[in-house]
């Protein structure tokens, strides 16, 4: 699903070119679960948003569900994501002036999907939110917001999940019901899951642990639990 080489990342900064990446080697294998894990300012986020096609990497080759990103323009890298892609957030990144519906509608309805409404309403209701369907996020608690965000980018169905600390603004109940829900719809979806956290219990949840410190992978092994 994720193939990474000598990937490397520098981007300016007023005190001058800073390398967020530095020589990255990665493999992800289609299916299961995989965490990055690391200090803050390892790099963690910086990898995801390469992987994602949301920062170009400035050498080395990133492929993604088999193809080459490095070489796709912007509108090209669009359609990829569209097309193979689901991104949770730490933020929720919901629309404010559009329902819970129509904020799960909006991927759908750019991939040109004929029953978009009637796909996110299904979504909505497989993350328990059936009766918020026309509430707007405001109306929303966190949890509820962050289900929406889940159901958002699920319900294109991809092959590649990306979940950036998406239990970062809730509290640990609340994060706990969050986190059971995406490995729950994972595994249901036959998605490949790739999720940064701090939390080592989440993490221990996945199949896989990398830890990234200082822009490199510094190790790479199955998580005790997948490992018992």
């Amino acid at each position: 699903m994720i193939r990474l080489r000598d990937v490397h990342l520098h981007l300016a900064s007023d005190a001058g070119v800073v390398n967020i990446l530095r020589g990255v080697d990665l493999d992800v294998v289609s299916g299961g679960s995989t965490a990055i894990v690391g200090p803050s300012g390892a790099g963690k986020s910086s990898l995801m948003m390469v992987i994602a096609g949301l920062e170009r990497a400035t050498s080395g080759t990133v492929e993604v569900a088999g193809q080459d990103i490095t070489r796709h323009d912007d509108d090209r890298l669009a359609r990829f994501r569209r097309d193979h892609l689901g991104i949770v957030f730490q933020g929720f990144h919901l629309v404010p002036t559009m329902t819970a519906t129509e904020n799960v509608a909006l991927p759908l309805e750019f991939a040109g999907v004929a029953d978009a409404f009637g796909r996110a309403e299904a979504a909505l209701s497989q993350v328990g939110l059936g009766h918020r369907l026309q509430h707007y996020p405001a109306q929303l608690s966190g949890g509820e917001q962050q289900r929406v965000a889940v159901a958002r980018a699920f319900a294109t169905e991809p092959k590649l999940l990306l979940a950036d600390e998406p239990t970062g603004n809730l509290d640990g109940s609340t994060g706990r019901q969050v986190m059971d829900l995406l490995f729950e719809m994972t595994r249901a979806k036959g998605a490949t899951l790739v999720l940064i956290t701090h939390d080592p219990a989440i993490a221990e949840r996945c199949d896989r642990v990398i830890h990234v410190a200082d822009g490199r992978i510094t190790d790479d092994a199955p998580a005790m639990a997948a490992a018992s």
